[in-house]
């Protein structure tokens, strides 16, 4: 049976999506929206599906695709490789019978325009097929291949993580569950909850729902009830202490998550959301107008306080700092392959002047809350070490424990953790 058309357009829009992350080094949020926007929604979810596939079994695919070729392939036939791997993917991961896989695929190499490329495609998928039992057997003491993650990834986490390591890198490679933030301005999680066919666990504020479907599908969206939030990141808000008239700024607040969420616990806060682009601010205003919350948002960067600050002292203070996002893979692999080792450097001196330029916004016997999405020491724990170590009027709060796990400073969440993603807080005063 020939495959469909509305298959093999899923399967080229696949493959251009994994194109302009790999080739092009586009970021999974941004690529995935544009490149399936026209198509149909059970496509769409193919798509995805096949996308997150090849970019969470990156590693594997290569180490099984590479004895079957002669020789690697040129930069330019790149679209070619990742058709291959696509294809290995779909006979590995899926219910799509090997035939339709095969032809499929190779149906691509035409409707891209590398007719040439056709035969090989067939003739390495078709071995693949003969072999796969013999290639899977002798990947398994290749640590890339094993573990998919790039080798400085699989060291750095090893080294931060030495009786973890494993079990961080396995969970990196699980499809994490669709967990909601039940706005309790509008409804309390257990009345949401009574609201689903499926099974939903509460978790505080989360819902975590055990399988994903259409966020536009689930009741009350347009009504503000709910938002799409990792458990993980709905600890911030309910780490700040907040009280009604506070005034507040949310540092690098885009997309907003955590803006609104401190909102909905607090809508009497005087709260500014930051962020150097005013592009990703409109996302926040678009979430604050669904659900009914108030913010200023305004364009601005942190290491420039002069363009935005009015010289008034904050009570509280969130620092989402830019970071690795390493705690977050199993939602974003694509970080497996667009983040560096050399990248590190960099993000933990922004963060550090950051820290530093924010600092002296926040008022005596007031609290900042240094967050990342990193299980990266050198950003998280060490980076605040220093911190506290060089400020004098710097002190360490105490903070609840019944998240994560300690750390010298701070407290870390280590991705898979009690269905949550990885985050690092620490709690920082202002001595009086």
């Amino acid at each position: 049976m020939a495959e469909s058309k509305s298959s093999i357009t899923s399967r080229r829009v696949a493959l251009n999506i994994l194109l302009s992350v790999i080739n092009g080094g586009e970021s999974l949020s941004t690529a995935m929206p544009h490149g399936n926007r026209n198509l149909a929604a059970r496509d769409q979810a193919f798509v995805q599906m096949l996308v997150y596939g090849v970019l969470r079994h990156y590693w594997r695919l290569q180490a099984l695709m590479a004895p079957l070729l002669k020789k690697k392939f040129k930069d330019k036939d790149k679209d070619i490789e990742l058709l291959i791997m696509l294809g290995i993917f779909q006979l590995m991961d899926t219910r799509v019978p090997d035939y339709a896989s095969v032809d499929a695929v190779v149906g691509i190499t035409r409707k891209i325009g590398k007719s040439w490329a056709s035969g090989l495609v067939n003739a390495v998928l078709r071995n693949f097929i003969r072999q796969q039992q013999d290639l899977e057997s002798k990947i398994h003491n290749k640590p890339q291949a094993q573990y998919d993650h790039p080798q400085w990834m699989i060291d750095q986490i090893r080294k931060d993580w030495p009786e973890q390591w494993q079990d961080i890198l396995a969970a990196n490679n699980q499809h994490p569950p669709m967990t909601l933030r039940i706005n309790q301005q509008k409804i309390s999680p257990e009345d949401y909850q009574s609201k689903f066919d499926q099974e939903a666990q509460c978790q505080g504020s989360a819902l975590i729902l055990q399988q994903a479907v259409m966020v536009q599908a689930l009741p009350g969206y347009e009504e503000g009830w709910f938002s799409v939030q990792d458990a993980g990141a709905q600890l911030a808000a309910e780490l700040m202490d907040l009280q009604p008239g506070q005034k507040l700024l949310d540092c690098c607040a885009a997309p907003g998550g955590k803006t609104c969420h401190m909102l909905e616990l607090e809508p009497a806060l005087d709260m500014l959301a930051l962020d150097v682009s005013d592009d990703r601010l409109d996302k926040v205003r678009e979430n604050l107008k669904r659900l009914g919350l108030k913010a200023d948002c305004r364009p601005g960067d942190a290491l420039q306080p002069d363009g935005w600050w009015d010289g008034q002292l904050y009570d509280r203070i969130l620092l989402d700092v830019p970071c690795s996002a390493s705690g977050v893979i199993r939602r974003h692999p694509d970080i497996k392959l667009l983040r560096r080792k050399n990248d590190l450097p960099a993000l933990v001196e922004t963060q550090q002047q950051i820290l530093r330029t924010i600092w002296p916004m926040l008022k005596p016997g007031a609290k900042l809350l240094y967050a990342t999405c990193s299980i990266f020491k050198q950003e998280n724990e060490q980076q605040v070490e220093q911190f506290v170590q060089q400020m004098d009027n710097a002190e360490l709060l105490e903070m609840p424990d019944h998240f994560g796990s300690p750390c010298c400073y701070g407290r870390q969440v280590l991705p898979g953790q009690d269905n949550m993603d990885g985050f690092y807080y620490c709690l920082l005063g202002k001595k009086r």
